[in-house]
């Protein structure tokens, strides 16, 4: 994982960090690399000011991306290696006029994002976290809490069939939950029923979670698709908050037009309507669905892989 990341004049390149990326990781960046940490500016429009034209690269988030008024303060930039999957928050257009690589941790985090799906979806419909409230202050057994919803043989339906969609379906399996899904096209590589319309898969389920790739940025979870999901229905977010019309999801939820809802993402990240923080039938986490340490290290080196085939003059193996 060594970059020949020294300049003829043995100057380190300049990468720009815009988060915290693991301990591990972050030892081997310092080592190959002169990191300037975005994150811990007291002043980021000065510390670009003063680095913008030293900057070859930039570590990333999926979530984070990298804004256009950024990238146009780094004229000798070469490559945006994002810690994640997702690119929607990086415009790809403008990369590629000017010959930046765009890369990904592709195959990686898989598992732990459709892991945190069925969490949600456990603790949603089982009402964990209510249940865990009553008991830390003390008001159990005085407390008298609703029945919750069964898990197993819930009907779940998936929007977008992709590698963490079809990981979601594997693990409902064991739950003995009825699979259908909406993607794009239909996969011929499953049994699952394909239904085009996501109104009528929304009808037919009683869990309906969002796996879709934010790259199109359009809404796709709206009023109309939560009136059919129900009152009777949940809906679980681990895609991005973007492709939800949030104000109709915070109003379905507290008037009990669906049933619940589990969300690891927002659409304003880290701002979350403080609606639902009373809302004691909504599971909320802090886009925390690949945060574990054995996966964030598994990307940070796919992150380390990308930076040096770039700078050894290869093409980074992860690039989109």
């Amino acid at each position: 994982m060594t970059a020949m990341t020294e300049k003829s004049n043995n100057q380190k390149i300049h990468i720009l960090l815009t988060q915290p990326v693991p301990e591990p990781i972050d030892q081997i960046m310092a080592r190959e690399y002169e990191i300037h940490r975005l994150y811990q500016a007291d002043n980021p429009e000065n510390m670009l000011a003063e680095i913008g034209l030293l900057i070859q690269g930039v570590v990333t988030g999926g979530a984070r991306g990298l804004p256009r008024e950024i990238m146009a303060q780094l004229p000798q930039l070469k490559i945006i290696a994002i810690s994640g999957i997702g690119t929607d928050a990086v415009d790809l257009d403008l990369a590629a006029r000017r010959d930046i690589y765009v890369t990904t941790t592709p195959q990686v985090l898989t598992d732990d994002v459709a892991d945190m799906a069925m969490g949600l979806i456990i603790t949603t419909l089982r009402r964990m976290s209510e249940a865990e409230h009553v008991v830390r202050t003390g008001r159990w057994p005085d407390t008298t809490l609703p029945l919750a919803r069964k898990v197993s043989g819930a009907r779940l339906g998936i929007i977008g069939l992709g590698q963490v969609g079809l990981a979601i379906a594997r693990r409902a399996e064991a739950f003995s939950m009825p699979i259908a899904y909406t993607s794009l096209a239909p996969r011929d590589d499953v049994d699952y029923p394909f239904m085009a319309d996501i109104h009528a898969l929304a009808r037919s389920v009683d869990v309906l979670v969002l796996a879709a790739s934010a790259d199109g940025g359009q809404v796709i979870v709206d009023a109309p698709v939560l009136d059919a999901l129900g009152p009777e229905g949940y809906f679980i977010n681990v895609a991005r908050g973007k492709l939800v019309d949030e104000a109709a999801l915070v109003n379905a939820l507290q008037q009990r037009q669906i049933a619940g809802a589990g969300l690891d993402v927002f659409a304003a990240e880290p701002r979350v309507p403080e609606a639902l923080f009373s809302l004691p039938n909504v599971t909320l986490q802090p886009h925390r669905a690949s945060a574990t340490e054995q996966t964030r290290i598994l990307m940070g080196q796919r992150v380390l892989e990308n930076l040096a085939a770039c700078f050894n003059g290869q093409q980074p193996p992860h690039r989109v």
